[in-house]
């Protein structure tokens, strides 16, 4: 489900990073006395009375400087006012409209159907008189608050959720498919793959790097089964998303993973995997998702041959945190080995709902603890009674033991490897939990 976007738009220092901490409930912004803290955009998933929302902390607007920090900032918030469901617009109550807000006012005219003006530091009820000078700017209703110490903060996000759109709820009929994002740094061929996979040219194509803005979903029928293409724009690392556009491509990306069930995450066979590769690959396990590498532009590669070998040999050593992920080799381009790379799609949903009965799981388990019994460092007793898997989707496996505290680490990276070695579940996320018997 995608959470409605709400964007902090205000003039450097007049709060935005505390108002954002405080609406998310937690200190992820720096809040720093010095104006022009925050460079970049920051954002995190919000809930006031049942209803959940994405706050987005923006920068600090100075229209019409030369800096180019500045303009950056500016291009970020500019894309932040187009595409989010809901503005606020801060201003500080203690300094009162400067010459800036009133710019920054005009830029937000347009949308002010979708503002709410907050006027920071308003300590106390008697600081609340300064909050009607801003009546003047023209936006409508002005709410005095206090990020710093709450006053009046619960008011303002009663105002906020009653003017956030309502959430469109699919239909319970046209939930039965399969939705599989396809991601990757910019210009990897996400897009020709998407044509390719559909057998239409449903997105544009082209070698311009961040072509695709936003998540783009294709409904199609494969083997009689119906799956969803996500299709988003590039991800890319956090130093060179320097305007609003890749920000917020970025920030739909990552609801695309999170929408999910499977990840295809698409490499550049002519370039070394990047840390921004590893990100994708972490950030999709974290949310326990089935993955797949894809590795396009098999076709530019010079082969003999023992050429394949070699790149799955570097992939395999380099992800080693995600080996149970299957390699697809394709050609977007030219269609090559998409149909191999649509039935390894099938495959790992069809794993990742695999049940392993409980009488033959531990007898498994008795044999692989056996074999390397569990210890801890502080040489206190450890024991695994016995294993079910609880859940598929992902598959879950909870290990009744005498104390969860003492599996260490390592030891539960054993007992996934050796689940892994008997079972296969290739491409999926398994996730292990303990549980004190």
């Amino acid at each position: 489900m995608n959470n409605p976007i709400v964007a902090i738009i205000g003039r450097p220092n007049v709060g935005k990073s505390t108002i954002f901490n405080r609406m998310v409930g937690r200190k992820l912004a720096i809040v720093d006395e010095e104006s022009g803290v925050t460079r970049d955009i920051k954002f995190h998933d919000a809930e006031w009375n049942g209803k959940y929302f994405t706050v987005v902390d923006t920068g600090g607007l100075v229209p019409h400087s030369e800096d180019k920090m500045e303009q950056c900032i500016l291009s970020q918030a500019a894309i932040a006012i187009e595409k989010a469901d809901l503005i606020i617009f801060a201003v500080d109550n203690k300094v009162g409209v400067t010459p800036l807000d009133k710019h920054i006012t005009e830029l937000l005219r347009p949308v002010a159907d979708r503002i709410i003006t907050v006027a920071n530091k308003v300590d106390n009820e008697k600081s609340e008189l300064g909050v009607y000078e801003f009546q003047e700017l023209g936006l409508g209703k002005v709410i005095g608050i206090s990020a710093l110490n709450g006053h009046n903060f619960a008011e303002f996000l009663d105002e906020l959720t009653d003017h956030l759109p309502e959430l469109e709820v699919e239909e319970e009929e046209e939930a039965d498919y399969t939705a599989v994002a396809i991601v990757g740094k910019p210009n990897v061929g996400k897009s020709s793959l998407v044509n390719q996979i559909t057998g239409q040219q449903a997105v544009i194509v082209t070698e311009e790097p961040g072509t695709t803005r936003d998540s783009i979903h294709l409904n199609f029928f494969y083997k009689e089964q119906q799956w969803r293409l996500i299709d988003t724009a590039g991800l890319r690392k956090k130093s060179k998303v320097d305007f609003g556009v890749e920000y917020f491509s970025n920030l739909r990306s990552i609801r695309s993973i999170d929408n999910s069930d499977i990840v295809v995450i698409m490499m550049d066979a002519t370039q070394k995997i990047s840390a921004q590769d590893k990100r994708i690959i972490r950030y999709a396990r974290k949310k326990y998702k089935n993955i797949i590498l894809v590795i396009n532009k098999w076709d530019l590669i010079e082969k003999d041959g023992k050429t394949i070998y070699k790149f799955i040999d570097y992939y395999e050593y380099t992800l080693d945190f995600a080996s149970y992920a299957p390699l697809v080799f394709i050609s977007a381009k030219f269609g090559t080995k998409v149909a191999k790379l649509l039935d390894k799609i099938i495959d790992v949903r069809e794993n990742n709902f695999e049940r392993i009965k409980t009488s033959d799981l531990n007898k498994f388990i008795e044999k692989t603890v056996a074999k390397v019994p569990p210890r801890h460092p502080s040489r206190k007793h450890v024991k695994v009674y016995y294993c079910t898997e609880a859940e598929v989707d992902p598959p879950t496996f909870v290990f009744s033991v005498n104390n969860p505290s003492l599996i260490t680490k390592n030891y539960k990276r054993y007992l996934l490897n050796e689940i892994r070695k008997e079972y296969g579940f290739e491409g999926v996320t398994l996730k292990l939990k303990f549980k004190e018997r």
